[in-house]
């Protein structure tokens, strides 16, 4: 069974406590390894989400007449 997609919260704030982790410098070798790796994922699916949601919001502003950004009408 696949892993559900954590809401961009979620992600980011495991994400900030995987960093806190790591700056404390008191992690074994393998366990900053494997914090380094998830925290590699979570920041992709951050910009992944942020991507999107960048996305939705032009397609939002161009359904309302709005010229995209860097084009005259």
């Amino acid at each position: 069974m696949a892993e559900e997609t954590p809401p961009f919260e979620a992600a980011l704030a495991e994400l900030e406590d995987i960093v806190g982790q790591l700056e404390l410098g008191e992690l074994t070798l393998d366990e900053a390894l494997a914090a380094f790796e998830r925290g590699q994922t979570l920041a992709a699916l951050c910009g992944t989400l942020l991507d999107q949601a960048e996305l939705r919001l032009e397609q939002i502003e161009g359904g309302m007449g709005s010229p995209p950004e860097g084009e005259d009408e």
